[in-house]
C-alpha cells in the first residue's frame, strides 16, 4: 500500500535545540518577534548581537512553517532582471533592490561557513533550463544583463545543459555560479540555535492573537494568555500573517506550492542526474524546480493549484511524469513516494 505524502523530505536534527523560556512577567524586551522562520531569526540573531534584548514568539514549533518547508534553493536575484528594476523604480531605488538581490546568496553561504552551521549544502549554481527560443532569448537578456554588472553566469548550449542536467530536450539554458543549494529545514534550526547562543530567548507554541501599543510600548498577547511587553515589534510571519495588525495580510500575495521526493536514488541513475549539484528550474510558463537532496533523492516542486491548507494525498511517482524532466527515470521509481504539500 502506497505510503501517504505526509512526511516532510527535510528533517530536524536528532540533538534538537532546547529553548530558552518567555520573559519573566513584567521584564520588558527591547523587539519581539512575532515568527519563528528564517526572516523572524536572522532578524534576532542581528538584534541580539547589536545588544538589544529579543523575544521571538513562533505559533507552531520552528522549522514547520514555510521555512523549513521550502526547496531549499538559494539564488541571488528576483523574477524581474536589473534593467526592469531601474526602470520601474527609479536609478537609487531601483540599484539598491538589483545590489540587495545579487547580495543574498552570499549572505547565506558565508553564514554557514563563518557559524560552520550544520547545513547540508552544495554550491555549484543554478541553472535555468530553455524549453524553447523564447525562453532561451530570455536567458540571454538576463546572461547580458548580470554579466555587465560582474556576475559569474554564463549560457549553456544544448549540449552542455544536457550533460549538466541528465535531461534531453532542453535548447539550452542559463547558468548562475552565484547560487546552490541547502537544507531548509537545518538551515533554520540552525539559525535557531545561534541566536540563542546571541540571547534571543525563543518560545514555541506561542501564538500571537492581539498587538497593542499605549504610551509607545507595545503589548503582546499570546493565544495561551501569556502578556509580553516590546518597546518595538517585528511581524515575520508572511504568509501566515492572518488579520494580527489590519491591513498587513493585504500585502501578502499567497503561493500555492507542491514538493515531491523519491526514494534516494540508486547510484549509478543518480550519478547521471545533476552530476554537479545544481538546483534546475524549468521556463514553462507554470515554473517546476528539481535538484537532489544531501541523501540522495530526486526532488521537485513548483507552483500548483492546491487549495491553501497542508495537503495529504496518496500517490505515486510515475516513470512517465517523471521522464518529463529526466527521460532517464526507469519505471522502478513509480514505487517512490513523495513528501507533502504545504501553505
Amino acid at each position: 500500500m502506497p505510503a501517504l505524502f505526509s512526511d516532510p523530505i527535510w528533517r530536524k536534527p536528532q540533538a534538537a535545540s532546547m529553548f530558552p523560556a518567555l520573559f519573566a512577567g513584567g521584564e520588558r524586551a527591547d523587539v519581539v518577534i512575532v515568527g519563528g522562520g528564517i526572516m523572524g531569526l536572522s532578524t534576532a540573531l542581528h538584534a541580539a548581537r547589536l545588544g538589544l534584548s529579543v523575544q521571538v514568539l513562533e505559533a507552531g514549533e520552528i522549522g514547520q512553517g514555510a521555512s523549513g518547508l521550502n526547496g531549499g534553493q538559494v539564488i541571488p536575484g528576483l523574477k524581474y532582471d536589473p534593467e526592469w528594476l531601474l526602470e520601474h523604480f527609479g536609478a537609487e531605488r531601483g540599484e539598491a533592490l538589483v545590489n540587495f538581490a545579487a547580495s543574498t546568496a552570499n549572505a547565506v553561504f558565508e553564514l554557514i561557513r563563518d557559524e560552520k552551521l550544520a547545513v547540508p549544502f552544495v554550491r555549484n549554481g543554478w541553472i535555468q533550463a530553455a524549453h524553447t527560443e523564447a525562453a532561451l532569448k530570455a536567458a540571454a537578456n538576463r546572461d547580458r544583463q548580470w554579466r555587465a554588472r560582474g556576475a559569474d553566469v554564463r549560457l549553456l548550449n544544448a549540449g552542455e545543459i544536457a550533460a549538466m542536467t541528465g535531461a534531453q530536450g532542453y535548447l539550452g539554458g542559463w547558468l548562475d555560479r552565484r547560487a546552490g543549494i541547502i537544507d531548509p529545514l537545518a538551515y533554520t534550526s540552525e539559525l535557531a540555535r545561534i541566536a540563542t547562543a546571541a540571547g534571543v530567548r525563543i518560545a514555541e507554541r506561542q501564538k500571537v492573537v492581539r498587538l497593542g501599543k499605549t504610551a509607545g510600548i507595545w503589548r503582546i498577547s499570546t493565544e495561551s494568555g501569556e502578556e509580553l511587553q516590546a518597546r518595538a515589534v517585528v511581524l515575520a510571519t508572511n504568509a501566515y500573517t492572518g488579520g494580527l495588525l489590519p491591513g498587513l495580510a493585504e500585502t501578502i500575495v499567497p503561493l500555492h506550492s507542491f514538493q515531491i521526493a523519491t526514494a534516494p536514488l540508486p547510484p549509478g541513475l543518480a550519478a547521471t542526474i545533476l552530476p554537479q549539484g545544481q538546483a534546475v528550474s524549468d521556463s514553462r510558463r507554470i515554473l517546476v524546480y528539481y535538484r537532489k537532496s544531501a541523501d540522495g533523492r530526486l526532488v521537485l516542486g513548483g507552483r500548483g493549484a492546491w487549495p491553501c491548507r497542508q495537503v495529504r494525498a496518496t500517490g505515486r511517482i510515475s516513470s512517465g511524469r517523471c521522464g518529463g524532466f529526466i527521460p532517464a527515470c526507469p519505471a522502478s521509481l513509480s514505487r517512490s513516494v513523495g513528501s507533502a504539500g504545504w501553505r
